[in-house]
């Protein structure tokens, strides 16, 4: 039996450690780490490229926080106690940095490989595009294809292969290239515009509208591509309810749709007599009478009468054509107004037919009169409507047209009005004024100075429009540049002008009136040609503000306030010719246009010469309409009634006149006010002290009011003037 000495020697069996808790942080912090990595792994193979993104993004945050951490460290000057086990921490330090070295290399080989392959891609792309050019889609869309092999993440290629797919009529294709370039850019414009293609001929009316509003939500500025873009959704959704009711008539049995194909059936007859298609072509006309029939002339092949018919083909096109044939044209021309009237995808495919397009600039030069009437009544189909007018400008070469409808002034007839409505519509289209520009001095230009100098053998109400329409075109600068320069076109206006007391019809007059406001626009340029007119242009002017008619009146004081600021010699003869006095008389009666003019056409009388500025003083006691017109509430008015009476107060006794009117505060009042014109603040700031200057007692009232402070400051206006 064991002594008690060696029970106490023995010792009891070994057993397993206890797990230290700072190690078991440790350890599951080193597991999280791994699974972040693999995460990060996982995602940078990824074929998502959402994903693959993120994990790129989340390696090279890493990277820097790696880097950032390296150079804390190094800049720290302490010493820090590290209690955990130096074996444990060594072996994660080393895994951890490890790892991110290798993630660093990684980093800059796929760099390098992205480059690689996006230089490959681009090569592919300019491959897929020559393609592209060439018609040759389906090469195109494979080569996109194996660009796309060498950067899955490219929008570009996504998109011009859709756009293959569109011209291949693989539409669904597209939608799908357009859903991936959204994923790559999720604001790419292009992608939506071919999306709402795409939906569009897949008759997805609503999916396609929504492609452009998306577009627009994008880019506001691309409003005017989101409208066109949106019309024509609209007007192919009409075109398919059209063609679908008009099936359904002709299904049901209905006479009128029956009737239509039936007699294009006869139409395709060949070798006929022509008076046998110009009857066919007359009933075919009277039968067309709403959209039903309409459409179903466009879906039986109506427009191909002219294709698959020779005869009636070489009528149609012959440049010298015989009864017959002058007949049959208008045969054809009264049909298709028949079947374009408010019908826009018929008006699209009879302009964007080959014949109809070569031959309708030429129907309006033929020397038939009944031709050219019913082709300015075709013509007037499309003018009249904002797609119509689009139509015409993107299929129609119109550079000629301006000279050939200004020509119909020349008529006698309806033909001249019609052509001046027309040109009215036509000229709200910036396309077609581009297009005027190219010719407009060598062709349109002369034709209408001819025009002019023949006001009273023209059709004087068509001339009249003319004029307006001419006027209206000035809005275009490089028109009215050419137009301005142009002394003949200057010669004719005056001649016209001094036809007025001679020819004293309503007509004329309406030429007269238009001629005026053709010359204030065109004096919004400043040439040599209109300096050297000046003399002869406000001399007419003057002899027109004894006429009858207010209307012609204000605008030839309209054009006196625009001609005298050209030539100090014709503000000194028509200040001898009395315009002074005319001109407060004008302003007296009041009318704000006429008082505008008037007042401008003052302020530059009495800026250069004295003598206006004295008879002003004489004309208008006590300044009375000035004092008055500083209450106006337009402000032009008010800083030329101010500039003017700043003007006058040079005249001896004129300041002193003033001593018992409420000058000072009218003057005072726009001088220190809040006008939207400094050029207001200023004139009136400039006539405070020229009144002070000249009659130092209207300083009392002035600091009555505590306006010392605005005088002061409008002393250095008063010693620049």
């Amino acid at each position: 039996m064991a002594t008690p000495q060696t029970l106490r020697n023995l010792r009891p069996p070994a057993m397993a450690a206890l797990p230290d808790p700072q190690q078991e942080a440790d350890f599951q912090r080193f597991l999280r780490r791994v699974d972040d990595i693999s995460r990060l792994v996982q995602g940078l193979s990824s074929a998502d490229s959402a994903v693959r993104d993120a994990a790129i993004a989340e390696t090279d945050r890493r990277l820097r926080e790696r880097q950032g951490s390296e150079q804390s460290a190094a800049a720290a000057d302490r010493t820090v106690i590290n209690t955990r086990d130096p074996g444990s921490v060594n072996a994660e330090a080393v895994h951890t940095e490890g790892f991110l070295a290798a993630l660093e290399k990684d980093a800059k080989e796929r760099a390098k490989r992205r480059k690689r392959n996006e230089r490959l891609a681009n090569a592919l792309k300019e491959k897929g595009n020559d393609a592209f050019r060439k018609g040759d889609y389906s090469t195109a869309a494979q080569r996109y294809t194996d660009g796309l092999q060498k950067l899955k993440d490219m929008p570009e290629l996504y998109t011009n292969r859709a756009q293959a797919y569109l011209k291949m009529h693989e539409y669904g294709k597209a939608i799908d290239d357009c859903k991936w370039a959204l994923k790559c850019n999720a604001k790419c414009i292009k992608a939506y515009f071919l999306m709402g293609k795409a939906h569009l001929a897949l008759k997805h009316y609503d999916e396609s509208r929504q492609c452009y509003q998306n577009l627009l939500q994008i880019d506001p500025q691309k409003e005017s591509l989101f409208k066109d873009c949106m019309n024509e959704v609209n007007l192919e959704e009409k075109r398919m309810q059209e063609e679908d009711r008009a099936m359904k008539a002709f299904q049901s049995g209905k006479h009128a749709a029956l009737s239509i194909k039936d007699l294009l059936q006869k139409l395709d007859r060949p070798d006929q007599n022509i008076l046998y298609y110009i009857g066919g072509i007359q009933v075919l006309t009277g039968a067309v009478k709403e959209c039903t029939e309409q459409t179903l002339f466009r879906t039986n092949n109506g427009f191909s009468i002219i294709n698959d018919n020779e005869v009636i083909r070489r009528g149609f096109c012959a440049e010298r054509k015989s009864t017959a044939e002058v007949d049959l044209c208008v045969s054809l021309l009264s049909l298709w107004q028949a079947v374009c009237a408010g019908n826009e995808e018929n008006q699209r495919l009879l302009l964007t037919h080959p014949d109809v397009n070569a031959q309708l600039s030429e129907l309006l030069c033929s020397g038939g009169v009944e031709i050219q009437k019913e082709t300015l009544a075709l013509i007037a189909l499309y003018s009249d409507n904002e797609n119509g007018r689009r139509l015409l400008v993107r299929h129609q070469d119109l550079s000629r047209w301006l000279q050939i409808l200004v020509m119909f002034v020349n008529s006698t007839d309806a033909r001249a009005s019609s052509a001046m409505s027309i040109l009215s519509d036509l000229i709200q289209e910036e396309k077609f004024k581009a297009q005027c520009r190219l010719t407009f001095s060598t062709s349109a230009l002369p034709l209408f100075t001819q025009l002019l100098a023949s006001a009273k053998l023209v059709d004087q109400a068509a001339l009249a429009h003319c004029i307006g329409i001419m006027g209206n075109l000035c809005a275009d600068a490089a028109i009215r540049v050419q137009m301005a320069e142009c002394n003949e076109c200057w010669q004719a206006c005056l001649q016209l002008v001094d036809g007025c007391g001679d020819v004293g019809t309503p007509k004329y007059r309406e030429c007269v009136f238009a001629v005026l406001g053709l010359m204030m626009n065109l004096l919004l340029e400043s040439n040599s040609v209109i300096q050297c007119l000046a003399v002869d242009i406000s001399g007419r002017c003057m002899s027109l503000l004894r006429d009858q008619d207010g209307r012609i009146v204000t605008r030839a004081i309209g054009v006196l306030s625009r001609i005298l600021a050209a030539s100090s010699l014709a503000v000194e003869e028509a200040v001898k010719g009395g315009v002074v006095k005319k001109m407060i008389k004008f302003l007296k009666a009041g009318g704000q246009t006429t008082s505008s003019y008037a007042l401008k056409t003052l302020s530059i009388c009495t800026r250069g010469s004295r003598q206006a500025q004295e008879e002003v003083v004489k004309s208008d006691k006590k300044f009375s309409v000035l004092l008055k017109l500083l209450d106006s509430e337009n402000e032009m008015i008010v800083g030329n009634a101010a500039f003017c009476l700043g003007q006058c107060l040079v005249v001896p006794g004129a300041a002193t006149s003033l001593l018992n009117s409420n000058i000072v505060m009218a003057l005072l009042k726009h001088a220190g006010g809040d006008a939207a014109r400094t050029s207001v603040q200023e004139n009136a700031a400039i006539a405070l002290g020229k009144l002070c200057v000249a009659e130092p007692r209207h300083i009392f009232q002035l600091r009555e009011l505590n306006g010392m402070a605005i005088l002061n400051s409008s002393m250095k206006y008063v010693h620049s003037s």
